[in-house]
């Protein structure tokens, strides 16, 4: 199977102007820039990443990206590459002059963090007085100028029960999205007590139902959280979560980052280097550096084992190790181990047990080999589908129409997903 990335993000700096206590980066307030690559440098990557898919989404972040002097001028040069460009930022230094200037250079939405629905634990959590009060004004901004923006959640033991009300802040503000994240240890963040098991699966099934609440009106999703499809098929095996979705992480299937200092990983929380996108240090090699990005996503032996995984401990023999598998950073954070079982997973196999997801039926995600048939309608309309997404696409409507007991797909089928989708 042919493993092409559609997402991928770049911290393209460490320094921030906020002191964050997760932070996987152990971001550095305002340093002079030490560790930033040169402009040429950052533009060499973007064509290594264009060189691998040109239509994915590349996702600029930090640190604070917008502390780079140049970032405007690589939010343009990535556009012109055919990217969809994306800025992450704490939404503290945006205003109307950096707005019109991202809007400018081709970037077509912006991903805000926000923790809390009141300014206290906000200001708390992001390490500065006023941060709260900044980046709700970011949004006001946002929407004033019409650039498409998400709120970024990230869910503690402090927030979890507030979450709610953030996601309806958030909505009202006029958000597209709104995501919630779930804290790895890693950075600052590893010694931070993060919420329990009971507490994760609380929130996810909160968020299921959130997702059907909004729908149509803004995307609610959980991020990081490959148990969120486990718990929507508990909920309600028909739910339209479950048509179409992708399945577990996507970290070195779909996705990798890569950090400050031009390393690839297979996620922000997961720091395994499998190269360096520099040039080598010396002519002859030797090291990480100085290998095409294409070399280091088709042989890397860890994107190889996430891509064919083997697990150990309770996620080899779960019933859902097909669609979640759980999450890989935490199994190597808790175990060391990249392929080890995930700490936070409380499931229990169901007696009698739901019908499994692998196996197809009201579940959908069928593993069966069994064929599909494509009208030549179908099929002329799935080619209009950007490559990126078309593979993800193809799977998500036949699984549809197995769930639906359907053997050919049509344009009609096509369109009722996408109907129930909300798009």
């Amino acid at each position: 199977m042919e493993f092409t990335p559609f997402l991928i993000s770049w911290n393209i700096t460490k320094r921030c102007n906020l002191r964050c206590s997760h932070c996987y980066l152990d971001a550095s307030e305002l340093t002079e820039g030490k560790g930033d690559l040169p402009t040429s440098d950052a533009k060499r990557i973007i064509d290594e990443i264009a060189s691998l898919n040109p239509s994915a989404m590349l996702i600029f972040t930090g640190g604070e990206p917008l502390l780079r002097n140049d970032c405007m001028e690589l939010f343009s040069y990535a556009a012109s590459k055919g990217f969809t460009v994306v800025v992450g930022t704490n939404g503290t230094l945006l205003s109307d002059s950096n707005v019109k200037d991202m809007i400018r250079s081709g970037v077509k939405g912006v991903g805000v963090s926000l923790d809390s629905f009141g300014r206290e634990y906000h200001d708390k959590f992001r390490g500065v007085n006023g941060a709260w009060e900044k980046t709700i004004e970011s949004m006001d901004i946002l929407k004033k100028y019409s650039l498409d923006f998400q709120v970024q959640i990230t869910a503690t033991k402090e927030n979890y029960s507030e979450i709610p009300d953030i996601i309806e802040f958030a909505h009202k503000k006029g958000a597209r999205a709104a995501n919630i994240f779930f804290l790895v240890c890693t950075g600052r963040g590893q010694n931070m007590t993060d919420i329990n098991p009971s507490q994760y699966e609380e929130t996810l099934a909160y968020l299921v139902k959130a997702e059907k609440e909004y729908e149509g009106r803004m995307m609610v999703r959980a991020r990081c959280a490959p148990h969120f499809l486990r718990i929507a098929h508990k909920l309600n095996p028909d739910s339209q979560l479950l048509k179409g979705a992708t399945s577990g992480c996507i970290a070195g299937t779909g996705y990798f980052r890569i950090t400050p200092e031009g390393d690839v990983t297979p996620c922000p929380y997961m720091p395994t280097k499998v190269g360096n996108l520099l040039p080598p240090l010396s002519p002859s090699g030797g090291g990480q550096r100085g290998r095409s990005l294409k070399q280091i996503w088709t042989t890397s032996p860890v994107f190889h084992a996430l891509r064919n995984p083997k697990y150990e401990g309770r996620c080899k023999d779960c019933d859902y190790n097909e669609v979640c598998g759980g999450c890989r950073a935490r199994a190597l954070a808790a175990t060391s181990n990249l392929m080890g079982e995930d700490p936070w997973c409380e499931y229990e196999p169901e007696n009698p047990p739901l019908p499994p997801l692998e196996k197809g039926g009201k579940g959908g995600f069928s593993q069966k080999k069994e064929e599909i048939l494509w009208t030549n309608e179908a099929s002329e309309r799935l080619g209009k589908v950007p490559p990126f997404l078309r593979s993800m696409v193809k799977k998500g409507v036949e699984r549809y129409a197995k769930a639906k007991g359907m053997k050919q797909i049509t344009p009609d089928i096509m369109a009722e997903l996408r109907k129930r989708a909300g798009r």
